[in-house]
């Protein structure tokens, strides 16, 4: 599995490459046999500072010795990886005359760590023609389509999204972390880290909020200040001793989806819920409370009818005959319509149950086709911002390339 990975650091002066060049081909990182030049080079022996002149000498040939100095780029294999040191410098010299064809580029392979990994650094100015080496956001995906593509082609192992080397899924909320200093803190659990522990306020806070301002607003309650703005990529979380941790890093590292996107989905699907929620309560509740207002007018009915009143009125049969009781015993008619008022009762309430479970099966079968309509409809929203912002983010690019234009002088870039 080979990463590919451009460093961006300042590489606008002569120091900083000469620092690269140095670091690449330093001693006991690497030996004589894992290193090559693509490009001219007239010197017969290989060392740091006589590349770093070899690339000044082409910059000043076309008259370009300003702006961006060099590329650097790093190669790593997974540890388990099956290969050796030679093939990755085959690996990195073929990715090199592909990609950085027409600049001269020095190929070391290092081996002083646990995995082998091999680095690349590129002259911006190209000895055929003089033109800057530029590298745009899309260029970075295709490059990564190439590594990708030339392990296949050797029987390599290729990266998988979300995936371990050995093809296993990274679950959510396991520490992938991209600095070893990090890893090894994580793991070994030395001392307590505040990365962990915003982690851990970020999953607890996102679960019921369903707005932003919400969620800023319980964050700070548990001791976290969030900078979410406009215009800010990322969201900052700071916590009262002044430690800050973006939200790309807390992504990365614990696999997490909070982004200034993601989070806002999560919030509309909190609100859904709610509403569902809410709405199948009011729905059975308001059910119920027909169900015991059908029944109070039943018994009221019955109450009324010609018993009660004749109870009321002291109006018993005259055959009827002395109970042991403190109240008159009922004549065989009178019994007969009690019997028959209270069936009656127990018929309109069982039906008044039927029609309450019928009515709040409807009320959730059209609660669900409501929420799916709803997803639906986020889901479109999503992809209609997405499509906008890829579109101002083209816009934005076309204008810097004018204005960039209109700045250059001399021969044509």
């Amino acid at each position: 599995m080979a990463i590919n990975k451009t460093i961006n650091k300042r590489t606008n002066s002569h120091g900083a490459m000469r620092n690269c060049i140095e670091y690449v081909l330093r001693e006991g990182k690497t030996d004589q046999h894992l290193v090559h030049i693509i490009g001219p080079y007239p010197y017969e022996e290989v060392n740091y500072d006589l590349v770093y002149q070899s690339f000044l000498e082409e910059k000043r040939l076309w008259g370009k010795d300003s702006g961006r100095m060099y590329a650097h780029n790093v190669i790593s294999w997974h540890k388990d990886e099956k290969i050796t040191p030679e093939q990755a410098l085959e690996f990195g010299i073929a990715f090199a005359e592909k990609w950085f064809s027409g600049f001269q580029t020095v190929v070391s392979v290092h081996k002083d760590k646990d995995h082998i990994h091999c680095h690349l650094v590129t002259n911006s100015v190209s000895y055929e023609n003089g033109k800057k080496l530029h590298n745009s956001r899309k260029d970075l995906e295709r490059m990564k389509q190439l590594t990708n593509q030339m392990c296949r082609e050797r029987g390599l192992t290729v990266a998988g999204k979300g995936k371990h080397f050995d093809g296993s899924q990274i679950e959510t909320g396991e520490v992938i972390a991209w600095s070893k200093d990090k890893y090894n803190l994580f793991r070994q659990q030395k001392k307590d880290s505040f990365v962990a522990d915003c982690a851990m306020v970020v999953l607890t806070v996102m679960e019921s909020c369903i707005s932003r301002e919400q969620f800023i607003k319980e964050m700070g309650n548990l001791g976290w200040n969030v900078n979410w703005t406009e215009n800010r990529k990322h969201i900052t979380f700071q916590n009262s001793e002044g430690k800050k941790v973006r939200d790309s890093n807390l992504s990365k590292t614990f696999h997490l989806k909070i982004s200034k996107g993601e989070l806002e989905d999560e919030f509309i699907r909190n609100e859904q819920k709610e509403r569902c929620i809410t709405g199948r309560d009011d729905t059975a509740d308001a059910d119920l409370a027909r169900y015991y207002r059908q029944v109070e007018e039943a018994v009221a009915g019955t109450s009324g009818g010609i018993v009660e009143s004749k109870y009321r009125k002291g109006q018993t049969s005259g055959n009827t005959k002395k109970g042991s009781g403190k109240y008159p015993e009922m004549s065989g008619t009178d019994a007969g319509a009690s019997r028959k008022s209270s069936e009656d009762l127990i018929r309109k309430s069982e039906a008044t149950r039927r029609a309450s479970e019928a009515n709040r099966g409807k009320s959730e079968t059209a609660n669900r086709i409501v929420q799916n309509a709803e997803y639906q409809s986020v889901a479109a929203e999503k992809q209609r911002r997405s499509a906008e912002q890829e579109r101002a983010a083209e816009q934005e690019r076309a204008r810097a390339a004018r204005r960039k234009n209109k700045r250059r002088t001399g021969p044509e870039l």
